[in-house]
């Protein structure tokens, strides 16, 4: 799942570096628009809050306290 989530975040960067570069452009009578920054800049704050969290769960161990 981790990967999974680190993977999406390479993509919502990659598509933050896209939209930064032109939001739209147009080639002969075809005109692309892409997503809208806020949106990609929320999911890509999302996701890193995911991963931290899951992060954290993995890193955790096991605490034993022995009671005299």
């Amino acid at each position: 799942m981790l990967e999974i989530l680190k993977e999406r975040l390479r993509m919502y960067l990659d598509a933050e570096k896209a939209v930064l570069s032109g939001q739209s452009y147009q080639i002969g009578d075809r005109q692309l628009t892409r997503p809208d920054l806020n949106e990609i800049r929320s999911a890509i704050s999302d996701l890193i809050a995911e991963i931290n969290t899951l992060e954290l769960k993995k890193g955790r161990t096991k605490r034993t306290v022995f009671i005299d």
